[in-house]
């Protein structure tokens, strides 16, 4: 069975920062590369950041450069955002999924987590 299990969202203060996880099991990073969206209250859910952890290539949105960092830790099947300087724009619900991704696009391939809120104060 497929799983995408995110944490480490919570409330912060403008300025402030959060390191989420994505815990993958059901399929290996040789399968599927792994991204980061977001959904506010409203909006459609958009792109942040994708990594292939095999080769380390990584792809960010505008909206995450210089902010925000992916990585992976390969032996625990485990992706990370780190978000630095948030800002209340920033507010939403944070998921993991499947994609295909290179250092110019990113494409989901299906799977979801059932995401971790995000929320930052002003």
């Amino acid at each position: 069975e497929v799983q995408l299990v995110e944490s480490g969202g919570g409330l912060v203060q403008a300025g402030g920062s959060l390191r989420l996880s994505c815990a993958v099991s059901g399929f290996t990073f040789d399968d599927y590369d792994i991204g980061w969206f977001r959904q506010a209250p409203g909006k459609e859910r958009e792109k942040v950041s994708c990594i292939n952890p095999t080769d380390g290539i990584t792809y960010y949105m505008h909206l995450a450069e210089g902010r925000f960092t992916i990585s992976s830790d390969n032996t625990k099947n485990t992706v990370y955002l780190q978000m630095n300087n948030l800002k209340p724009e920033d507010t939403a619900v944070y998921y993991c999924g499947a994609v295909y991704t290179t250092t110019s696009r990113c494409l989901w391939r299906g799977y979801w987590g059932q995401g971790t809120q995000v929320t930052v104060s002003s």
